[in-house]
């Protein structure tokens, strides 16, 4: 998707111009840091092109979201003050005003969705002390702005929106005119998470308005791409439903005005996975010794990607490290999958035949590669099945190591890409039961809040047995529940009932071929 770089009007009469006029009288330095922008000198080796991480986690909020909300709410006049300011957030934003009620002394009201973790709810409290409410009102971000906008009606608040408003906008861009005084010297490509797209927006407006040749790649979860679907599709688009991985960018829908400047300002936008987004934060963590959020490090995620596919760069590369709210569960998650996003590590179920011996020529395929994981459990009297993680050190290795496997005379699935394997059966191996006669195996994601479960098992037919249950908190918002039923075919039309009404989302993994293989009879 090339972006229509002109500076002429668009549909709304948005221009970079009027943004960068905004953006330079913006007054965000009231509260907000001008931040470092600082070399990643150990990722900047290993892909042989300069790469820079604008520290916006540095923020006295831990995200870039200070910067609108204060320049939104600075501009208030008197009489509007008065009446105070209401806002919708599952959390950077909320922090935000909540700091920025504080300074100016205006009262904020702030809907939370219930479903917000404790440490941003607790962080929101404190930023805003006397000045600010929290309302935790719904499941969703959708939920919690609905009832914003009935209490701003019944309270004659004003809305902070949390991206679609040029004094936000233009707060964030801010970010833009730090970046290029820091770096004057060659830049190739800026990269810049999306949610909302009010980052981006202000950002590629003022970098096209200063150094129209230096290119914006914007970068959003492959799960939550509302802004990539709305450029391609040329109209914005409402997703049914985002990922919550990278909590802080999955929205529905773009705004209207940030969706104008995206399409005349932005280069491109990439889609990464969350594998990808792990690997991300590793290497964050590694040149820097802090951990960003996942949406913190969408923007390096996709860097990475476009040097993969473009190879090294004459410019430097920037990618804007956006917030640092992670929530501390999360992070076994992180270092699970990292190894799998910087294809670092091969994940397989290899069948070798249950003799004498077997074990040593298995041994001797890996070669000198290290295992990081072996789960096997006798089950048959003439195979062995075998879940092996296998640290690679470039990619293609796993290719090689299949065919190594093969070369033995083994049976060999590659799971490495398998969502069902990596997220639960690593976890399950022996479960195979001859008992669970008629299994079906679903994935869902459950809301994780109380009566989940409950509502799930009151709904389900009484006759079903749950033969199955596997489920891990990774400290998202969505639990991943793996679920077996027993249900006789002449019953199938009344899963698919049940399924359809239940409202949560799933996935039929019956037939996927790691089940098959590992777990059932």
């Amino acid at each position: 998707m090339n972006a229509r770089l002109a500076h002429g009007d668009s549909d709304t009469g948005l221009t970079a111009a009027a943004v960068l006029r905004r953006a330079e009288a913006a007054r965000v330095y009231e509260v907000a840091q001008n931040t470092a922008l600082e070399p990643a000198s150990l990722l900047s080796e290993r892909l042989a092109t300069t790469v820079l991480l604008k520290r916006e986690d540095q923020q006295p909020v831990f995200s870039f979201k200070l910067r609108g909300a204060y320049n939104r709410m600075a501009q208030l006049d008197e009489a509007q003050r008065a009446h105070g300011v209401i806002a919708a957030s599952a959390g950077n934003h909320a922090q935000g005003v909540a700091l920025a009620a504080s300074r100016l002394g205006i009262h904020a009201t702030i809907v939370m969705p219930v479903t917000a973790p404790q440490v941003k709810v607790d962080a929101v409290r404190r930023f805003g002390g006397r000045y600010t409410e929290v309302v935790l009102a719904g499941d969703s971000y959708s939920d919690a702005q609905a009832e914003a906008m009935r209490l701003r009606d019944a309270l004659g608040a004003t809305f902070v929106h949390p991206f679609d408003d040029l004094d936000v906008i233009a707060g964030q861009a801010t970010i833009a005119l730090e970046l290029l005084a820091q770096h004057p010297g060659p830049l190739h490509a800026v990269f810049v998470p999306i949610g909302g797209g009010g980052l981006i927006a202000g950002v590629a407006a003022v970098i096209k308005a200063r150094r129209p040749d230096i290119r914006v790649v914007g970068v959003q979860a492959s799960d939550a791409d509302s802004m990539a679907r709305a450029l391609d599709a040329g109209e914005r688009v409402l997703l049914d439903e985002v990922g919550l991985f990278a909590d802080g960018t999955a929205v529905k829908q773009v705004g209207t005005l940030t969706f104008s400047l995206c399409q005349q300002y932005v280069d491109e936008v990439l889609r990464v996975d969350t594998d990808a987004i792990c690997a991300a934060i590793r290497d964050i963590y590694h040149d820097t010794r802090s951990i960003p959020e996942p949406s913190g490090a969408l923007a390096l995620a996709g860097l990475k990607q476009y040097v993969a596919a473009h190879g090294p760069c004459d410019g430097a590369l920037v990618a804007v490290v956006s917030g640092a709210n992670m929530n501390f569960d999360r992070l076994r998650f992180v270092a699970e999958r990292a190894e799998v996003g910087e294809q670092r590590e091969a994940v397989f179920a290899v069948t070798i035949p249950e003799q004498r011996g077997s074990f040593r020529r298995f041994c001797h395929a890996l070669g000198q590669h290290s295992i990081t994981e072996f789960n096997y459990r006798i089950g048959d009297a003439q195979a062995a099945h075998i879940f092996v993680g296998v640290q690679t050190a470039q990619r293609g290795e796993r290719e090689a190591l299949a065919d190594a496997f093969r070369a033995n005379g083994f049976g060999v699935l590659d799971l490495t890409d398998d969502e069902l394997a990596k997220l639960h059966l690593r976890h399950m191996i022996g479960g195979r039961s001859p008992l669970a006669r008629d299994e079906r195996l679903y994935r869902f994601d459950f809301p994780e809040r109380p009566g989940a479960l409950a509502r799930f098992l009151d709904r389900m037919h009484p006759d079903w047995n749950i033969s199955l249950f596997h489920y891990r908190n990774h400290g998202a918002d969505y639990g991943r529940i793996l679920v077996g039923m027993q249900v006789p075919p002449s019953e199938h039309a009344l899963l698919r009932d049940f399924l359809s009404t239940l409202g949560y989302p799933h996935i039929d993994e019956s037939d996927n071929p790691a089940y098959r293989l590992l777990l059932r009879a």
